[in-house]
């Protein structure tokens, strides 16, 4: 099992610490090891447990009546609450549950229950990137493992492909094209997929890369697909000794299509002097309200780079 600190429970749950503490010694909720230092410890179990009663106690429950419940009740109640309850922590708090869990049945739930309940698109906002963005900082600190994440990644990817496929192309000859792909050893794809899916549903023509796409392919689509926007992400790579020569490549490439970028690398380097034609993106939700407007997104004949 995993080991996690108080910390992580703070961060995972939204409980304070020092709650977690009183918790403990008044309640005997948790019972973490200590290491030889004296330091809290804990396990997956536990974070699970602490997990639920965090749901329960953000909806009415007083934690002395809780901490007299069966394992059993306090899962069944937390069901209940997610089933009926769409306050958009309940939900993300029950997908990092079935996260800790590897519980496939009961992600899958969560996640088709607010989408009959909230919409695709709403689903995905507001619950499923911010849990990605919560286990992602987790996942550099060491408190999530690789499994788990790949776990998460693999059945959020399965849920916005089917969506993809969902919506039916009605470009024309003269509809807007995107080229859509991640850099080379860029695997975090969730986002560009919901920017596709984004795109199809205003009748954008896509042509999806996907992951880990060299500049020589980039390169060659370009010369056949003649793109009129381009969408790319930087979350790990390129570095930040790199991205400036990356970007100056990339922009070679791209000399007039507009490029929108979006990713920790590309919002929090400071050394890149962007091309006047690219355009960072604050966040994977603001695709939408760029395609709403149809500012830049009108249909249009495609043109030459």
């Amino acid at each position: 099992m995993r080991k996690y600190l108080i910390k992580d429970f703070e961060a995972l749950s939204g409980i304070k610490a020092h709650t977690i503490r009183i918790w403990e010694q008044r309640y005997g909720i948790l019972k973490p090891e200590r290491t030889s230092t004296n330091i809290r410890t804990y396990n997956d179990d536990e974070l699970k447990l602490l997990l639920n009663i965090s749901t329960l106690n953000r909806n009415g429950y007083k934690i002395s009546k809780v901490a007299q419940m069966k394992r059993a009740e306090i899962e069944a109640k937390v069901r209940d609450i997610t089933a009926t309850n769409f306050d958009f922590p309940n939900q993300i708090t029950a997908l990092t549950a079935s996260m800790v869990d590897m519980n496939e049945m009961e992600f899958e739930r969560v996640l088709n229950v607010n989408i009959a309940q909230l919409g695709f698109e709403s689903t995905i906002e507001n619950i499923v990137f911010p849990f990605l963005y919560q286990i992602g900082v987790m996942w550099q600190t060491g408190s999530v493992n690789p499994a788990q994440e790949h776990f998460i990644a693999n059945l959020i990817r399965q849920k916005l492909i089917l969506h993809i496929d969902k919506v039916k192309e009605r470009y024309s000859d003269f509809a807007a094209k995107s080229l859509l792909f991640l850099p080379e050893d860029e695997f975090h794809e969730l986002s560009l997929l919901y920017f596709d899916y984004q795109l199809r549903k205003h009748h954008h023509h896509t042509m999806y890369l996907g992951q880990n796409v060299p500049l020589k392919d980039i390169a060659e689509v370009n010369e056949i697909f003649r793109p009129n926007y381009v969408f790319t992400i930087f979350t790990q790579r390129p570095t930040e000794k790199t991205i400036v020569n990356y970007v100056s490549a990339l922009s070679k490439i791209f000399p007039r299509t507009t490029v929108y970028v979006t990713g920790f690398r590309a919002l929090y380097t400071r050394k890149v002097k962007w091309p006047s034609n690219f355009k960072l993106l604050h966040n994977s939700v603001e695709i939408r309200t760029l395609l709403s407007n149809e500012l830049d997104f009108s249909l249009s004949p495609s043109r030459d780079n």
